[in-house]
C-alpha cells in the first residue's frame, strides 16, 4: 500500500466562519441547491464518526460515495473526513482522507487549505492527471459555493 498526498489552496472573498458554515455545517442543505447531487446523513449527528452518503446526479463520473467525519473543529474552522466507500475509490484505493482548514486572508476573506491523502491498494499509483482532475473538481465546488454566497449574502 502506498500513500499519495496532494495539497491545494483556494482563496475566497468570504469570511472563514461563513464559508465554513456553508461548506461544512450546512453543506447538506446548501450544496444540493448549487450542484445537482443529494447528500444524506445516514449515521450520526454530523460530528466525528458520522457517515454521509453523497449520491451524484447525471453528468458526474461517479454514482455515490460515503464519507466518514473524522474531526470537526468549529472554533478553528478545521474539518477532516475519509471517503470510505463508493465508486470514486475505483477499486484501487482503500480510502481517501481530506483535511480542510480555513483561515482569514489579509484581504478580509479566507484561505482554504486542503490536504488529501490517497491510500492505494497494492502497487496502484495516482497519476498527475488524476490529481489535477481532483483539484479542479474541488476548486470548482468551492468557487460555486463562493459565487452563491456572494450573490446571496443572507444565505
Amino acid at each position: 500500500m502506498g500513500v499519495f498526498t496532494c495539497e491545494m489552496e483556494v482563496v475566497t472573498k468570504i469570511l472563514p466562519a461563513k464559508i465554513f458554515n456553508a461548506l461544512i455545517l450546512d453543506g447538506d442543505k446548501l450544496i444540493p441547491k448549487i450542484v445537482p447531487q443529494a447528500i444524506k446523513l445516514i449515521e450520526g449527528d454530523g460530528g466525528p464518526g458520522s457517515i454521509m452518503k453523497i449520491t451524484f446526479g447525471e453528468g458526474f463520473l461517479f454514482d455515490y460515495v460515503k464519507d466518514k467525519v473524522e474531526a470537526l473543529d468549529k472554533e478553528n474552522f478545521i474539518y477532516s473526513y475519509s471517503l470510505i466507500e463508493g465508486d470514486a475509490l475505483i477499486k484501487s484505493l482503500e480510502k481517501i482522507t481530506n483535511e480542510i482548514k480555513l483561515a482569514p486572508s489579509p484581504d478580509h476573506g479566507s484561505i482554504c487549505k486542503s490536504i488529501s491523502k490517497y491510500y492505494t491498494i497494492g502497487d496502484f499509483a495516482i497519476t498527475d492527471e488524476q490529481i489535477k482532475a481532483g483539484k479542479e473538481k474541488s476548486s470548482g465546488l468551492f468557487k460555486a459555493i463562493e459565487a452563491y454566497l456572494l450573490a446571496n449574502p443572507d444565505a
